[in-house]
């Protein structure tokens, strides 16, 4: 089991980050050995909603950060498909592929904001299948060169998109449902990215998540399994945890043996989200990285 971070890397009251420091913070992160760094698709500010993410258009910042990191995967925990032109998705996601040197990692969703939809001329009922759609024409994009591609909102030929990815496809990882079966997601993605849950209950999910995926491709089949968690990370490493909205507030122990107990379940990448934490990040980081990513190192770690 491997651990990112969601930009802000800060915690912060109210729906604003400051977003201070996040290139140092990104880089401490991947210093660190942190495996991924994770951007979200926020494109207008509801209050009600809680946050707006980083701010920033997921795709302007990414080639942003990308120019200020190395080797750190680098993800979108998602991009609202159904209110994003499908070429220009496919053009996006293959230039900040070939920009950072494969190291991205296209999470997508349908979206679950009201105020998105009508916004951006959505009907909010269809969009489970606007988001199939949008998909095969995004992958016929990407994987193919002068061949007509034609859906219910437009036809691409005698033209092609570029860039095209390095890779013969980008990861593909699809966030929550998005109104699909698990059977479809198994069959269709690279990966599942779901939300936080009681340990015994994502426990359920994954293994249907395992079924599905060797339903797939094969009793040997693999695709991973993530999910977020919300954590405020306290001073003293024995506090025992609270529970905060979709994590916990706790010390660095409890963290350890919770992490711990994900990944026995099966659980492959936690993305950590530092919002509703007391302490400055950077301190934060140090912390994680000296006591709690030992415990799970990646394949680019030296350890």
């Amino acid at each position: 089991m491997t651990l990112g971070l969601f930009f802000p890397i800060e915690a912060f009251e109210g729906d604003i980050p400051r977003m201070l420091n996040q290139v140092q913070l990104a880089r401490q992160a991947e210093d660190a050995g942190f495996a991924a760094l994770w951007v979200r698709d926020v494109p207008l500010r509801d209050p009600s909603f809680g946050d707006v993410g980083q701010i920033f258009d997921p795709w302007v910042y990414l080639g942003y950060i990308t120019g200020q990191t190395t080797q750190i995967a680098l993800g979108t925990g998602a991009i609202v498909v159904p209110i994003r032109h499908p070429l220009h998705l496919a053009k996006a996601a293959a230039s900040i592929d070939q920009l950072s040197g494969g190291r991205l990692l296209l999470g997508v969703a349908t979206g679950d904001r009201p105020v998105e939809f009508p916004a951006f001329g959505v009907d909010a009922d269809s969009r489970g299948d606007q988001f199939r759609e949008y998909l095969d024409v995004y992958r016929q994009a990407l994987g193919q060169s002068f061949k007509p591609v034609t859906w219910s909102e437009g036809v691409l030929s005698g033209a092609d998109l570029v860039p095209k990815p390095l890779a013969s496809e980008i990861p593909l990882l699809i966030t929550g449902r998005s109104r699909q079966s698990v059977e479809w997601i198994a069959t269709n993605s690279h990966g599942w990215i779901t939300y936080p849950r009681r340990v015994d209950i994502q426990q359920r999910f994954v293994e249907s998540w395992q079924e599905a995926v060797r339903t797939a491709c094969g009793p040997d089949g693999f695709k991973p399994f993530s999910q977020s968690l919300f954590i405020d990370l306290l001073d003293d490493p024995v506090a025992i945890p609270q529970p905060i909205h979709l994590g916990f507030r706790l010390g660095r122990n409890a963290l350890i043996n919770l992490l711990k107990m994900h990944k026995a379940i099966g659980v492959n990448h936690i993305m950590l989200n530092l919002k509703y934490g007391r302490r400055e990040a950077g301190d934060v980081i140090a912390e994680l990285a000296e006591h709690v990513l030992p415990h799970f190192p990646h394949h680019g770690d030296d350890s």
